[in-house]
């Protein structure tokens, strides 16, 4: 028997029902020099976008909506703004190819620091500053907070020494330095590399929370979808060593709201902190201490 058309048009007849072959002729155009996870990866795309037209009878001007949010996003994005990124984040995609990555890579481990989204507004450039720094620039609301901990070897707890540090962090307007053009270029951001002990320590801001952009199509998928646009109060941290598995994560402040309806998807347990008084410190009177394990290159967890 003849393989059955997935869904006849509503009015119309059997005349006009869509070609069953249509999206395995798409797959089996595929060249036979294309590497085999290209062909895994796409083939499996078609197969799911087609039926994804087909299952919703996506229209042309349905299409044509979602081209335009496609394109609409590339305009918008630059070395300071990554739109397409921030509308997967909305999307919750980031979150879940973050979660995928991390258990492929075996860091599912009892030791290893969780990893977390990126985010849109991630910097090359940041400047590397000694330890004992502040980031915090131009900023006059905001607890000041004393961050600091150890990089440590997952497997034997040994310090990583000359381990690198990235941090970022959004101000208390709500906003990344190169949203802000009333703050300094790459304010609330910084690389501190760890010492003979594995230490890094540095000054900031207990984060706030604040929204997605919503001039964009991440903002409009949100509006459309009658979701909040916030997220909880965090700061990003990635931490790179010679020898080990970069982590890239963020970490969330237990008080903050949000933390169960993150726009984003990106809370996780593990990744909650507490900030409690410092006593005895001019600069700040709150302090983190958080320690960071990576999992060498060679490890077979």
């Amino acid at each position: 028997m003849a393989q059955q058309p997935a869904f006849h048009l509503q009015g119309t007849d059997n005349t006009t029902a869509l070609d069953p072959h249509f999206t395995q002729n798409v797959i089996n155009a595929i060249g036979p020099k294309a590497e085999p996870r290209m062909r895994e990866v796409m083939s499996s795309l078609i197969q799911h976008v087609h039926d994804f037209a087909r299952e919703n009878k996506l229209t042309v001007e349905e299409w044509m909506a979602g081209v335009d949010l496609l394109n609409w996003a590339g305009r918008m994005s630059d070395e300071k703004r990554n739109e397409g990124q921030l509308v997967c984040d909305v999307l919750g995609l980031e979150s879940l190819v973050d979660e995928i990555t991390f258990k492929l890579a075996g860091e599912a481990h009892d030791t290893a620091t969780a990893s977390a989204i990126l985010g849109p507004f991630f910097r090359h450039d940041a400047p590397e500053l000694p330890n004992e720094s502040s980031i915090v620039h131009g900023v006059d609301d905001g607890e000041i907070a004393y961050m600091y901990g150890h990089v440590r070897d997952a497997k034997t707890g040994k310090p990583c020494v000359n381990a690198t540090v990235d941090v970022w962090e959004a101000s208390t307007n709500g906003l990344y330095e190169q949203q802000d053009e009333n703050q300094v270029d790459c304010n609330l951001r910084g690389k501190f590399r760890t010492d003979k002990n594995g230490r890094y320590a540095y000054y900031c801001l207990r984060p706030t929370p604040y929204p997605v952009p919503k001039d964009g199509p991440a903002g409009k998928i949100l509006e459309l979808l009658d979701r909040h646009p916030m997220r909880p109060a965090h700061i990003h941290l990635i931490a790179i060593k010679e020898g080990y598995k970069p982590v890239t994560t963020q970490i969330f402040d237990s008080k903050s709201p949000y933390l169960e309806n993150d726009s984003v998807f990106a809370v996780k347990s593990s990744l909650l902190v507490d900030f409690v008084p410092l006593e005895g410190n001019a600069q700040a009177k709150l302090q983190l201490e958080y320690d960071i394990t990576l999992i060498p290159n060679e490890s077979g967890v």
